[in-house]
C-alpha cells in the first residue's frame, strides 16, 4: 500500500458508524426477532410477526423508507396492510404520524416488556411499480425483500439493531441468499433460521425462493465463495449452457484483477429471477444482487447478448456503492434522506465498467460492447433536455427522476448520470492513458479508491474531493475543471471526446445494428425523433427534429403510414422511399380520439447508430476491455 493511498483512506470517513439521538423507550439497542410465514406467497401475500424489547411509555417505530440502491424514498409502505400491536396479552393502539406516514406511534402499558407485531406484506399483482417494491412474486417463485417486513425503533442506527431472522417457505421450495444461516427446520422442515444480524445486513440480504432453483458455483479460482443462485418460473429457463456459466466465473476473476484482489464480502450470491411476471431490473447489495430478467434471458442467444453489462453493472457494486459510498447516501437508518449528487460515480462509473467487465469476462463480445456504447452516444446525442438542465441536476433530482414517465423523457431529462457518465468515464479512462503514456488507467483509480485489502461488508465514505484526489495520484491533471465541466456543460451534443479521442467514431447508417431489440421500434428515432411502442403509440419525441416541429407529441397513437395501416415493416419502407421521393411521409394519428394527418419532410433514410474506426488515432478503445491477465 503506497503512502497516498494510506493518507487517503483515512481521510475518508473510516467505516461509517452513524446513529441519531432522541429520547427512546428503552436504553440498550434491543434484538429483535422477525418471523415470516412465506407459504402463502403464490397469492402474493407474505405474513410476519416482529418481538421487540421495551419499556412503557411512548414508542416511535419506522418502516424502512430509503432503501440503499433505490435512491428515493420508495419503501412500499402502503402494501403494508393487517399491522396490529400487542402487549401484555392485550392489543395496543397506534397511530401513524401526521406528517411522515412511515412513521408509527404507540403507547406501551405499565408492566409490559415485549412489543409483539404482525403485519402482511402486500406484493403487487402488476408489473407497476419501482424496484424491489414491484412485482416480486409469482405462483412458483418470490423474491423476499426484508425492508418491506419490518418495523424498527426510533433513537438507533440499522447497524446498532441486530434482528433474528426465520423464514417459512411453500413445501419443496429452495431458496439462496447471502444471509448467514444458522439452521434449517425446526417445527416446520420448511423452516429456515438465519443468524443473529445487524437490521443493516437484514435488508441488504434479499432472499430468492422458488419451486424451480439452481445453484451453480462460480468461484473458479478465488478463495472466496461466489454462486449463481437461480429461480424461474420453469426447468427449461434454467438450462444455462456451459459456456455461460464458464462466463460468470470469468466476470469474477475479471473483476477480482481490475481491484487488486481486494473483495468486501465473505461470500458473494448472484440472486437471479428469471420471469416475465416480476419487475425487470437490477439492485445491488454488498453482497449479493437482485436482479431480474425475463423467463428465457439465459437460454436464448438474442437475448443472452443484452444481459453481459447489466450483470456486470450490479456486481461492481459490491465496490463501488455498496463498499465505497458517497458520504450523502450512507445514511444511518432508512429515515434520513439520502443525497444523490455524486451518483455519477456510484451509478455512472459503474455503468462504464459493467459493460467493460462483460466484455472482459466474454459475456459481450469487442463489436457488442462498441454497438452498446454507441446506442448511448446517440441517445444522448438526440437528448434535447440537455439545452436547460445539466448531468448535475439529474444526479440531485435522483429521488424524482425514477419514477418520472417515459413521455418526454428527451425534454426533460431523467437518470441521465447512468448513460452520460458512462461516456464521461470513458473521456476519463482515455485521459489517463494518455497522460501516462499508456502506463495507466481507470483501472488504477478502481484498484486505489475501491480495492485496498479484502473484508467483510464495510461502508467507507467518500466525497468529491476525494474522488479528485485519487484521480490526482493516479495521473496528474486538472481533474477539477475536467468534471465541473462535465457536470454543468449543456452541450450542444453528448460528451463524445472519449469515444473520438479512443480512435473511433459515431456514426449512423442504414443499417440496423445486431444488439437491436426486436420488440422495441427503432426505425423512427434517429431519423424522425419519434420513439414509438410496438403498438404504435408515441411514446416521446424529440424538441428540434421533424416530428416535434410538425406538431406530434407523447400519448398520440400512430394508426397508419403513407395510407396503410402501420406496423414496423411499413414505417421502414416509408423511410426507404422517401429517399428517392420528394414527396413527404404522411403519419395518420390519433389525439385522445381526434384524428389528423402529419406530413414529414424527410429525405434521409433509416439511421441507426455506429462506431467505425479512426485509423489515424491509436485503438484505446479495444485497450480498455481486453481482459486483465
Amino acid at each position: 500500500m503506497s503512502r497516498f493511498f494510506r493518507l487517503f483512506y483515512f481521510a475518508a470517513p473510516a467505516v461509517l458508524m452513524l446513529c441519531t439521538v432522541t429520547d427512546v423507550a428503552f436504553a440498550a439497542a434491543p434484538t429483535i426477532i422477525v418471523t415470516l410465514d412465506a407459504t402463502e406467497a403464490p397469492r402474493k401475500l407474505l405474513h410476519a410477526h416482529l418481538s421487540i424489547p421495551v419499556a412503557p411509555g411512548p414508542l416511535t417505530l419506522y418502516y424502512p423508507k430509503w432503501i440503499p440502491g433505490e435512491h428515493a424514498p420508495d419503501g412500499p409502505v402502503d402494501d403494508m396492510a393487517g399491522l396490529h400491536f400487542f402487549a401484555g396479552g392485550k392489543e395496543v393502539a397506534w397511530r401513524r404520524d401526521l406528517t411522515d406516514v412511515f412513521t408509527f406511534h404507540v403507547e406501551i402499558p405499565a408492566g409490559a416488556t415485549d412489543l409483539e407485531i404482525d403485519l402482511d406484506f402486500l406484493s403487487p399483482a402488476s408489473l407497476e411499480g419501482g424496484f424491489s417494491s414491484g412485482s416480486s412474486i409469482t405462483e412458483k417463485l418470490a423474491v423476499i425483500s426484508w425492508n418491506q417486513l419490518v418495523l424498527y425503533p426510533k433513537g438507533y442506527s440499522s447497524d446498532e439493531l441486530t434482528y433474528v431472522a426465520s423464514v417459512r417457505l411453500p413445501a419443496g421450495w429452495k431458496y439462496g441468499t447471502a444471509l448467514p444461516l444458522d439452521s434449517q427446520g425446526g417445527s416446520h422442515s420448511d423452516t429456515i433460521q438465519f443468524k443473529p444480524t445487524s437490521l443493516t445486513t437484514l435488508v441488504d440480504s434479499p432472499l430468492l425462493a422458488g419451486e424451480y432453483f439452481r445453484a451453480i458455483d462460480v468461484t473458479g479460482g478465488d478463495a472466496i465463495p461466489h454462486e449463481l443462485d437461480l429461480v424461474a418460473d420453469s426447468t427449461a429457463a434454467l438450462a444455462l449452457k456451459a459456456d455461460f456459466v464458464e462466463d460468470y466465473k470469468h466476470l469474477v476473476e475479471q473483476a477480482g484483477k481490475l481491484f487488486g484482489g481486494a473483495r468486501h464480502y465473505r461470500d458473494y450470491h448472484f440472486l437471479m429471477t428469471l420471469s416475465n411476471h416480476v419487475a425487470h431490473f437490477g439492485l445491488e447489495h454488498h453482497e449479493s444482487n437482485d436482479s431480474r430478467l425475463e423467463e428465457r434471458a439465459f437460454v436464448e442467444e438474442d437475448q443472452r447478448k443484452h444481459v453481459g453489462g447489466f450483470l456486470g453493472h450490479e456486481y461492481f457494486h459490491s465496490w463501488n456503492g455498496k463498499y465505497r459510498r458517497p458520504a450523502r447516501l450512507a445514511t444511518p437508518e432508512y429515515q434520513t434522506p439520502m443525497q444523490g449528487d455524486l451518483l455519477w460515480v456510484y451509478e455512472g462509473l459503474t455503468q462504464y465498467y459493467g459493460n467493460v467487465l462483460g466484455a472482459r469476462a466474454a459475456m459481450l463480445t469487442p463489436e457488442e460492447y462498441r454497438i452498446e456504447l454507441a446506442e448511448s452516444a446517440a441517445d444522448l446525442d438526440h437528448r434535447s433536455g440537455r439545452s436547460w438542465r445539466n448531468l448535475q441536476d439529474t444526479a440531485d433530482a435522483a429521488p424524482a427522476s425514477y419514477f418520472s414517465p417515459e413521455s418526454w423523457s428527451s425534454w426533460r431529462r431523467g437518470t441521465d448520470f447512468y448513460s452520460e457518465d458512462q461516456l464521461n468515464w470513458l473521456w476519463a479512462d482515455v485521459i489517463i492513458r494518455q497522460q501516462t503514456h499508456g502506463e495507466r488507467s481507470l483501472d488504477d483509480f478502481c484498484k486505489l479508491f475501491h480495492g485496498g485489502v479484502t473484508t467483510g461488508p464495510q461502508v467507507v465514505g467518500y466525497e468529491f474531493s476525494d474522488v479528485l484526489a485519487a484521480l490526482n495520484h493516479v495521473a496528474p491533471y486538472d481533474w477539477n475543471s475536467f468534471w465541473t465541466e462535465r457536470l454543468t456543460n449543456h452541450g450542444p451534443g453528448a460528451p463524445l471526446t472519449g469515444i473520438s479521442s479512443s480512435g473511433w467514431k459515431l456514426t449512423y447508417t442504414a443499417e440496423p445494428n445486431e444488439m437491436r431489440d426486436k420488440e422495441q421500434v427503432t426505425e423512427g428515432v434517429y431519423s424522425l425523433g419519434l420513439v414509438l411502442g410496438k403498438d404504435g403509440r408515441v411514446q416521446d419525441t424529440i424538441e428540434g427534429m421533424v416530428a416535434a416541429k410538425a406538431g406530434m407529441g407523447p400519448g398520440m397513437m400512430l394508426i397508419a403510414v403513407n395510407g396503410r395501416r402501420f406496423s414496423k415493416q411499413v414505417l421502414k419502407d416509408a423511410l426507404q422511399s422517401a429517399t428517392t421521393s420528394k414527396e413527404p411521409i404522411e403519419l395518420l394519428v390519433e389525439n385522445a380520439e381526434y384524428y389528423k394527418t402529419y406530413r414529414l419532410d424527410y429525405h434521409e433514410g433509416e439511421k441507426y447508430p455506429h462506431l467505425v474506426r479512426d485509423e489515424s488515432k491509436p485503438d484505446l478503445l479495444t485497450d480498455t476491455i481486453v481482459a486483465v491477465k
